[in-house]
């Protein structure tokens, strides 16, 4: 009962003192930020016929459907083409802030509606790689997500380094954004434009207050009780969010694994066959020439794939399995991505893998990408070594200086010489 006790609470006091996974939970950040950017940038020209007034998919079959269901999105609330534009150049801005790791809580929420509005407003559009981009995005608003490699990070060791010299550190753009998000969250809301989907406005709303909540105990509070209490219910959101995005991530494998076991097609290993061959899934037609040349090749890589998705749940147990693992199905997906022309489905993927990365790993990999940084741009206050100067007399260096040469001191800083 001793050791069970002892087991219970070592368990409990790593859930609620840290947020567990921050370098995981920072390249997810990265990872699905960065696929959506570049999705709508790709789209841009597109945007019209994908989300736009030109879409096949008619504003009024829109308003029909999220009348239906209760999906949320904004560009219902009017048909105007300026909301359309402004909608979409703010999915834009926030998918970027979100990369840059700027103000985290803020734009992992607007990140998550400029993904549900645009994704909503035209159902028909996305494929398996938007489905994974739709649920990540809300898992993402209860993670602590800029604890690395982020702005935030930056600015709160910044903040860290002034305290200590006894200087102060006004912030003024959080409590501006946090003004003006509430704003448009209750103009939303006394407009009746959140009547259908109640969790995401509450969510919003949620996060919103929680963040007027955490500066008013970091302003008033006079002890640090109040902020460790927050800080617990932090972490423990974080460590559950981070939990669901990887039993997520299994269910996703796991499902689509046994799904393939029930394929005649998979079953004879010819499934890979075909789609290589299909014009829409063949941008590069001698690449996918070159794949199913050899009969053989296609029938190892199908029953493979099948093999690792289905087994890649069981392996998490035992660390070097599931590395080799999850090592073959990021090459997987990025093989799909030129192959077969998917980018983005391949992107969502390998980001919703990344939370199984080791830290050590990801920790590595952020050192070097560090030295290639300073490499490629040195810091201005860094300091310059002068060179090598031979002795006074050596041969090849300056004469020797007596007594009555050397120069002035002043202060007992060398003067120049006369």
């Amino acid at each position: 009962m001793t050791r069970l006790s002892l087991a219970v609470s070592r368990a409990i006091a790593r859930v609620t003192d840290s947020a567990l996974g921050p370098y995981q939970t920072a390249v997810l950040r990265i990872g699905f930020s960065l696929t959506w950017l570049l999705f709508l940038l790709r789209e841009y020209p597109h945007r019209q016929e994908l989300y736009g007034p030109d879409s096949p998919w008619s504003w009024d079959l829109a308003a029909q459907l999220v009348g239906s269901n209760d999906a949320f999105t904004v560009l219902l609330w009017s048909d105007s083409q300026v909301w359309f534009e402004a909608v979409y150049a703010l999915a834009v801005l926030f998918s970027l802030l979100l990369l840059l790791g700027w103000r985290t809580r803020s734009m992992t929420a607007l990140f998550m509606v400029g993904v549900l509005t645009l994704q909503n407003r035209s159902v028909f559009m996305g494929d398996g790689g938007d489905n994974v981009l739709h649920i990540m995005s809300v898992y993402l608003v209860f993670t602590r997500c800029g604890q690395v490699w982020s702005l935030d990070a930056r600015r709160a060791r910044r903040a860290g380094e002034a305290r200590a010299r006894g200087e102060r550190t006004p912030d003024r753009a959080g409590p501006a954004l946090w003004a003006v998000l509430g704003a448009v969250l209750l103009v939303g809301s006394l407009a009746d434009r959140t009547d259908g989907d109640w969790f995401i406005p509450a969510l919003l709303w949620a996060v919103w207050l929680g963040q007027a909540v955490w500066w008013l105990v970091g302003r008033l509070a006079r002890t640090d009780q109040p902020r460790i209490l927050l800080d617990v219910v932090a972490n423990v959101v974080h460590n559950g969010a981070l939990l669901v995005i990887m039993a997520e991530a299994c269910l996703i494998y796991a499902t689509a694994g046994w799904y393939k076991v029930q394929g005649s097609r998979w079953q004879d290993g010819t499934a890979v066959h075909y789609p290589l061959h299909l014009e829409y899934f063949s941008p590069w037609p001698s690449l996918a020439e070159l794949f199913t040349a050899s009969g053989t090749l296609v029938m190892l890589v199908t029953y493979v794939t099948v093999v690792v998705q289905v087994a890649f749940p069981f392996t998490l147990f035992n660390r070097r399995v599931k590395n080799a693992l999850l090592s073959f199905m990021i090459l997987e997906h990025a093989v799909i991505a030129v192959v077969l022309g998917l980018p983005f489905f391949s992107l969502a993927m390998i980001a919703a893998d990344a939370v199984f990365l080791p830290t050590s790993f990801l920790r590595r990999t952020g050192r070097l990408a560090a030295r290639v940084r300073e490499r490629l741009r040195p810091r201005a206050d860094a300091a310059v070594v002068p060179p090598q100067r031979r002795p006074d007399g050596a041969p090849g260096g300056p004469p020797a200086v007596g007594p009555a040469e050397a120069a002035p001191v002043t202060d007992g800083v060398s003067g120049p010489r006369t």
